[in-house]
């Protein structure tokens, strides 16, 4: 993700790239875990209702959880929709004020 070398610190101060370098993890955690949610809503809204299960059983299901999972935080890693850089933009400003 690229995000601009901030952290919570006073005004003025140096910015501490522990706390910089968790607020972007924490970002990005959290941007994967919406676009991971999503993912999820939409396969389970087009799934048929028929029998409750995907042809393949829990096996497939289980499968494609984790190839969801897996994605959703290569493609927040990456930079994904942005949600995470508004984050970590947000916590900045409202820090140094």
């Amino acid at each position: 993700m690229q995000i601009p070398a901030v952290a919570l610190a006073a005004p003025g101060a140096a910015p501490d790239p522990k706390q910089t370098a968790k607020l972007v993890k924490a970002s990005s955690d959290f941007e994967a875990l919406l676009i991971g949610q999503m993912m999820r809503s939409a396969r389970e809204s087009s799934a048929p209702d028929d029998s409750g299960e995907d042809e393949g059983g829990e096996g497939n299901s289980s499968l494609m959880e984790l190839s969801e999972q897996q994605f959703s935080m290569a493609l927040a890693n990456s930079g994904g929709l942005g949600i995470g850089k508004m984050i970590v933009t947000g916590l900045t400003k409202y820090a140094n004020r």
